[in-house]
């Protein structure tokens, strides 16, 4: 388990059981989009509620399958920086009912899924255990679904909105970490007049080829096999700006 998934469906779990023992809890920390200018805590603190056991239980379940492999991919601040900017952007994507009560980490959950889509997006998964589909067909259909809910007025008590916002908001955030990535490498290549040293290369292998597999979380194990796989096969100059990250990040662990 990466640390900030296993850190939000803890601080999920135990936010549903304070709201169910406290009274009045849930009312006060729940977004209305009326009440922002007097409530602005309350577009992160609406996360954190769920409004029963199978609406914290599919929306944990799916940070669960989705956010490891993501936290691992960009590391654990942006992840969280996603995952809140999802949340953001699905509260104020509610303000189409400004009177009525918005709670739930669906918006936030759909960033995670949409933002796992956007670096695997041929991985199957197969819903209800049972029907495979690729994520990005999968992202396609809810983002379907949720315009056809929105836009049709479905009175079945669900923020289609917010689902629609959480895809945004990861879809923004993304675009925002990519160009910023972006400029560093042309930064970079701007600034390198030669290639690296060999010296220096050859020391950063050499790190990245110390680091510890004990204790590695499984998705992170099978991450570093695979770009170890690729530095030995095409060579340091092959890995992208991400890979490199990735090792460094392990090998000062």
């Amino acid at each position: 388990m990466t640390p900030w998934v296993a850190r939000l469906l803890f601080l999920n779990v135990v936010m549903y059981v304070l709201t169910l023992a406290v009274p009045g809890l849930g009312d006060a920390l729940m977004f209305v989009p009326a009440l922002i200018l007097s409530r602005p805590w309350t577009l992160v603190t609406y996360m954190f509620l769920h409004g029963g056991l199978g609406h914290i239980f599919f929306n944990m379940l799916a940070l669960f399958f989705f956010g490891p492999r993501l936290e691992a991919r960009l590391g654990s601040p942006r992840f969280l920086g996603l995952y809140l900017t999802s949340g953001i952007v699905g509260a104020l994507l509610s303000f189409t009912n400004p009177m009525i009560g918005v709670i739930g980490a669906s918006g936030a959950v759909y960033g995670v899924m949409f933002g796992f889509a956007h670096y695997w997006p041929r991985e199957v998964v197969h819903i209800w255990g049972v029907l495979p589909v690729e994520v990005r067909w999968l992202v396609v259909g809810m983002t379907v679904l949720s315009l056809v809910s929105g836009f049709g007025g479905a009175g079945d008590g669900v923020a289609h909105f917010a689902h629609l916002g959480g895809f945004l908001g990861a879809w923004i955030y993304l675009k925002v970490l990519d160009r910023t990535t972006g400029a560093r490498r042309f930064q970079a290549r701007a600034v390198a007049a030669a290639p690296p040293s060999v010296a220096t290369t050859s020391s950063a292998v050499a790190r990245w080829s110390r680091i510890e597999r004990e204790g590695l979380h499984p998705v992170n194990l099978e991450e570093l096999d695979r770009v170890m796989a690729k530095l030995q096969r095409e060579g340091v100059s092959r890995l992208t700006d991400g890979e490199k990250e990735f090792l460094e990040r392990f090998s000062q662990r």
